[in-house]
């Protein structure tokens, strides 16, 4: 496959990644570079990539212009026990139309999920989301995006696609293959009650800051997830200041750090995005660092994978059926290897919708259960099988 749109990684970051350790991060994957060309992908589970686009972002133009300070700091970070080979594939730049833009986007993930490969996609503005998701048009099944943000960014039907209106698209471009969107960490001032209505009306999942600030909340959301974007702009304003709309209100570091790490370990996300930084914003580098740091603790998660999701079969699990007054029985499945919890839908009879039969949850839902209170994600996706 051809990939002339992606430009190398700068010489000059190359050359500083080399005064570090040699057990460093950036001296241990395979690199896109003017001088040994594009990497072989032939071994490769985690492709890194930046977007240079910014075109479509609002109120905060410039962002992922310069995302060499990332890698700067990426590079020169350690590696843990890490079993998997990473590339880094460089920048995709901009077309001579944003729609160019995300079309390379949308055949580099295609190419990289047929082949195994996880995309990491350092933005560039969140629209960029879009063309993520489309990538997932050639694979043919239906996909759950989770969106780590304080915006839900669905705009309206006559809002043209942008970082404030991507969802929106998502939603109604054909062919439309989104089963499930969950936002993590909306702050309710941003966003209008109608388009909360609108989310619970599509039995999509919104969890408010607060409610997330109990991280192990996050797990199970994540765990359901093909599709994870994550917007600088959840992040407090004293934590990553590289973004012009953000906030004094939002996640730690440590937070998004553990955010990240969730996304890593679930068996089910195949493509990670970190969007909307804008260099001319940032302090001493300090949100480039934290950008770096979100990306080893993805990788890190990556590395720690139980695969344990119990799609094709439940012999190793405990199982659990509760009788749930007036409904069906729910059952419950609890995995011998790492103690997580799935319930399950038992209608399924559509091919497409199977993958989506078994539901992450926690021994709280599986306890509200018992005391006959449905959990409600079980509700939700009940609701979109029917």
């Amino acid at each position: 496959m051809n990939f002339d749109f992606l430009t190398p990684i700068k010489d000059t970051i190359i050359a500083h990644s080399m005064l570090h350790s040699a057990q460093s991060f950036g001296r241990n994957i395979a690199v896109h570079s003017t001088q040994n060309g594009f990497p072989e992908l032939e071994n490769v589970q985690i492709a890194i990539f930046g977007v240079l686009e910014d075109r479509n972002a609002e109120d905060n133009l410039g962002c992922g212009e310069d995302l060499q300070a990332i890698r700067k700091h990426l590079y020169q970070l350690f590696p843990g026990n890490w079993h998997t080979n990473i590339a880094d594939l460089g920048n995709i730049i901009k077309g001579n139309s944003v729609e160019d833009t995300y079309f390379a986007v949308t055949i580099l993930t295609t190419y990289l999920l047929k082949n195994n490969i996880i995309p990491v996609i350092i933005g560039g503005s969140q629209d960029i989301t879009y063309a993520n998701y489309r990538g997932y048009d050639a694979l043919e099944q239906t996909v759950n995006l989770v969106s780590v943000d304080s915006k839900f960014d669905i705009g309206s039907t006559e809002d043209e696609l942008n970082s404030r209106s991507y969802l929106s698209k998502i939603v109604m471009n054909e062919p439309n293959n989104l089963f499930n969107f969950s936002n993590i960490g909306y702050q309710t001032y941003y966003n209008s009650q109608e388009e909360l209505d609108l989310l619970n009306s599509l039995f999509f999942d919104a969890y408010r800051l607060g409610e997330v600030k109990d991280l192990t909340k996050v797990e199970p959301i994540m765990r359901d997830a093909d599709v994870v974007s994550i917007d600088i702009g959840a992040i407090r304003q004293s934590e990553a200041p590289a973004n012009n709309n953000c906030s004094p209100n939002g996640f730690y570091g440590e937070e998004i750090c553990a955010i990240s790490r969730y996304a890593g370990i679930s068996d089910k996300v195949t493509s990670f995005g970190i969007y909307e930084y804008n260099s001319k914003f940032d302090n001493n580098n300090q949100t480039a660092h934290l950008i770096s740091q979100m990306i080893w603790y993805f990788i890190e998660g990556v590395n720690y994978r139980a695969k344990d999701y119990p799609f094709s079969t439940k012999e190793s699990y405990q199982k659990f059926i509760v009788l749930v007054e007036s409904d069906d029985p729910i059952n419950f499945y609890k995995s011998d290897k790492s103690g997580r919890w799935w319930m399950e839908i038992n209608i399924i009879t559509n091919n497409k919708y199977k993958r989506h039969a078994l539901i992450p949850c926690t021994y709280q839902d599986y306890l509200e259960a018992i005391d006959q209170k449905i959990p409600e994600r079980w509700y939700k996706a009940l609701r979109k099988l029917m």
